[in-house]
């Protein structure tokens, strides 16, 4: 069992790494440092928006339009810091104190 929260920690890890990596993607071909022409950005772009879209939909369904901000990534990564920092770790201990 503890094994697999570990793994889940991991998970969760290379989750929000992914969701850092698109941000900041976003940035610069909205600032256009990167263009979306070159197939090797587009082809990236299109792979982390893939991977991410799921984790975005239900939360862009619940919060308010902003126009152009989105906050979805951010709310994203609250609730992985949330489940990294402090579930999962309360789950750990409470599995091993009861051995």
């Amino acid at each position: 069992m503890i094994t697999l929260i570990q793994i889940l920690m991991v998970l969760l890890n290379v989750v929000w790494w992914i969701i850092v990596v698109q941000a900041v993607l976003s940035w610069l071909i909205a600032f256009n440092v990167i263009n979306t022409s070159n197939p090797t950005v587009r082809s990236i772009w299109q792979a982390l928006d893939r991977l991410t879209e799921p984790l975005y939909r239900p939360i862009r369904r619940i919060l308010p339009d902003f126009g152009a901000l989105d906050l979805s990534p951010m709310v994203v990564l609250l609730l992985l810091y949330i489940l990294s920092n402090i579930v999962l770790p309360n789950i750990l201990m409470s599995v091993a104190a009861n051995g």
